[in-house]
């Protein structure tokens, strides 16, 4: 994985939200991102970390008080890339790509997001290697999972746009 160039300035309230099965290896990738955030950044003001699950649209409610300026989705999307590629994906183009076992496709979620909360909306997709029941992530995930949370942590702990 090489360096996700990240918006610059940060905006003030971002919301990530991991979406994924832990249950069914790679597809875990997301909630594994979020929770490790979570774990690293406890109260980061201006951020919201959301464990979204298979159903990550049970959670505008909490993304609606919380008002984010941009909603970064994290989840495992098929690429045709090597096992552990993480990329920037336009929403509008992820139907079809996400390896997850969630409810609405990443396209419709993020239509309703963007035109309910007036935010910006953002996916970023790792490509999976196993979607195995009752598997973990494998070695490519974990180690791409591993940089993603090193990334993320140093763009979320920046000073936000003003």
């Amino acid at each position: 994985m090489g360096t996700l160039l990240f918006p610059n300035p940060r905006p003030a309230r971002i919301a990530v939200l991991g979406v994924g099965n832990d249950m069914n290896g790679d597809d875990g990738v997301g909630v594994c991102v979020v929770r490790e955030l979570s774990a690293r950044m406890a109260a980061t003001p201006g951020v919201l970390l959301i464990d979204g699950g298979t159903a990550p649209e049970n959670f505008t409610g909490p993304l609606r008080r919380f008002r984010p300026d941009l909603v970064l989705e994290i989840d495992a999307a098929h690429q045709e890339q090597p096992p552990g590629t993480v990329a920037w994906i336009d929403w509008h183009d992820a139907d079809g790509m996400s390896a997850s076992t969630h409810t609405l496709p990443p396209s419709v979620l993020a239509s309703f997001l963007t035109s309910d909360l007036g935010c910006r909306v953002a996916l970023i997709g790792v490509q999976p290697a196993a979607l195995e029941m009752g598997q973990g992530l494998s070695p490519a995930v974990t180690a791409a999972a591993g940089k993603l949370v090193d990334q993320l942590s140093i763009w979320l702990s920046q000073q936000p746009a003003r």
